[in-house]
């Protein structure tokens, strides 16, 4: 008796395997085979990657600071009266005589005070060493594999596809299998 109840354990283990075996492949009508890697064509991307540094250098600068003088009215006092002596020298008679030495007094003295704004406007000339800086960029170009294109073979038939990482010799394809009516 405990034979036959271990041998009905055993067949009665063994149709339960072959049953749930065969639910799952009729609910699943797909199954996974191999298919031979023909080609392997790697996807590369170039990039370029930038880095900042930074180059200084010393360099001469020349600048100016206007030179300190105290404001004097010499130049147009002085140019108005040797103005003034040149025109009433050069008036002929009474009335143009006064008349020459006021214009030569004017001119004089316009002349005077251009010669004092021209000194005015001198500067003192000094260089002093500066550092200059600026930012330059170094570039390196890299090259980055992101895939593959994979041509394979199944059934006498070629397919391509795009994978993340090398398939190898062989790639897993799901295989789908239908009644012919």
């Amino acid at each position: 008796m405990k034979k036959i109840i271990v041998s009905s354990l055993m067949v009665l283990s063994l149709v339960s395997t072959l049953v749930e075996a065969d639910s799952r492949y009729k609910g699943d009508q797909h199954h996974r085979e191999y298919a031979q890697v023909i080609k392997v064509k790697p996807i590369v991307v170039q990039t370029e990657r930038r880095t900042p540094r930074r180059e200084c250098w010393e360099e001469e600068v020349r600048y100016e600071t206007p030179r300190h003088q105290r404001k004097s009215y010499t130049s147009p006092i002085l140019g108005g009266i040797i103005g003034g002596a040149i025109g009433n020298e050069l008036g002929a008679g009474g009335d143009n005589k006064k008349v020459g030495a006021v214009v030569g007094a004017v001119l004089g003295a316009s002349i005077g005070n251009d010669l004092s704004h021209n000194r005015q406007r001198e500067h003192n000339v000094n260089y002093r060493t500066e550092t200059r800086c600026q930012v330059q960029h170094d570039v390196e170009y890299y090259e980055r594999v992101t895939g593959y294109r994979v041509t394979y073979r199944y059934n006498g038939r070629t397919y391509h596809t795009r994978m993340d990482h090398h398939p190898g010799k062989r790639i897993p394809v799901r295989v789908n299998v239908s009644p012919v009516s």
